[in-house]
């Protein structure tokens, strides 16, 4: 089925960013993607993981292990009998996971019988088995059991899923692009899971009639299937997808001074934000977003988008307090810090 071109949405601009910085840096872990229905998220997700660059797996293997990544239990098993492990190509894939999963379909599930009487590991994969080296979409995160959100955020960090069952253990790489959406009207993630999460963009339709009016055009254009409007943005998605693998390779030497360091651990702290995943973040996320734009040093923009995309979740906002949010008290603060970069 053919999806709608990445690069043809219209505007969104933070939410694509959003996702591309995830590709770039995976570490980053993560976006959830906030807004209410209509305004584009699943196609966006869906469009996004038709421009990663493909994976290399290794061939036969279930869980797809990717080159350069410590291997599975069962590559390990045919490499000790000998075997020498080929890898093939393949396309980034979305896994969903629904929102009725048990704990046991998402991790997978061990036979017990199987391991107390022969002594054998037998697995049943789960779906972090089916996302390693993939895109896993949770549609309506916000309504999905707190646990289990948990092991997955767990996992994306760690990038190994480990079952264990009755003293059995079991575990494989489970390496994934982690986006959530959410509308929130239909209740929020409580705060310790929202933290958990790279990234936050929020997202709403547009109110400006010339940008409803190309979106409309774009889509009419496309469920046409009109071979012009086609190639044009084939032809752009193709340029964004070598643009990233650029971005993959300049990263390691994207670098941030001292002074840009010092500058983001002090709005930090002066928000109020609780711990440091959020520093962290807005440090990877502006070199990602650097080595994006071709760059060795994240400029304004970049360092502007990567507190807008690492924060908002992650502030404390007084529901009493109508002329003071949490996002107007970012603005402020950004607008500041702007100016006191400028006048250095």
């Amino acid at each position: 089925m053919r999806l709608f071109p990445f690069s043809a949405i219209v505007g969104q601009d933070l939410l694509k960013k959003g996702l591309l910085v995830n590709a770039v840096d995976p570490t980053i872990g993560g976006v959830l993607i906030r807004g209410e229905k209509g305004t584009g998220k699943t196609t966006a997700v869906r469009a996004f993981a038709s421009i990663l660059p493909v994976k290399e797996t290794v061939s036969g293997c279930r869980f797809g292990c990717l080159r350069g990544v410590p291997p599975c239990l069962e590559c390990r098993s045919r490499e000790a009998s000998g075997e020498r492990l080929s890898y093939e190509e393949r396309p980034v894939e979305v896994v969903d996971l629904p929102l009725n999963a048990s704990e046991d379909r998402v991790v997978g599930s061990l036979d017990l019988e199987a391991a107390l009487r022969e002594g054998s590991k037998k697995f049943e994969m789960g779906v972090l088995g089916k996302a390693n080296g993939n895109l896993l979409y949770i549609d309506e995160v916000n309504l999905l059991d707190d646990h289990v959100v948990d092991v997955l955020l767990d996992v994306a960090v760690s990038g190994r899923n480990v079952v264990m069952r009755e003293g059995v253990t079991y575990s494989h790489p489970s390496r994934f692009l982690l986006v959530g959406t959410m509308n929130p009207e239909e209740g929020e993630l409580r705060p310790q899971l929202l933290d958990r999460f790279g990234l936050c963009v929020e997202v709403s339709g547009e109110k400006e009639i010339a940008l409803r009016k190309q979106i409309v055009d774009r889509v009419l254009s496309f469920e046409r299937e009109e071979p012009e409007f086609l190639a044009e943005w084939d032809e752009r998605d193709a340029l964004l997808r070598d643009r990233l693998m650029s971005a993959r390779r300049k990263l390691p030497s994207v670098r941030v001074s001292d002074d840009v360091l010092q500058a983001v651990v002090e709005v930090a702290a002066e928000l109020g934000v609780a711990g440091h995943r959020g520093d962290i973040t807005i440090l990877k996320s502006a070199k990602a977003l650097a080595a994006f734009k071709g760059i060795e040093i994240p400029d304004e923009e970049c360092l502007a988008d990567a507190f807008r995309m690492s924060l908002p979740h992650r502030l404390k906002e007084d529901p009493f307090e109508e002329t003071a949010t949490g996002r107007r008290r970012l603005d402020a603060v950004l607008s500041r810090f702007g100016a006191q970069r400028q006048g250095r």
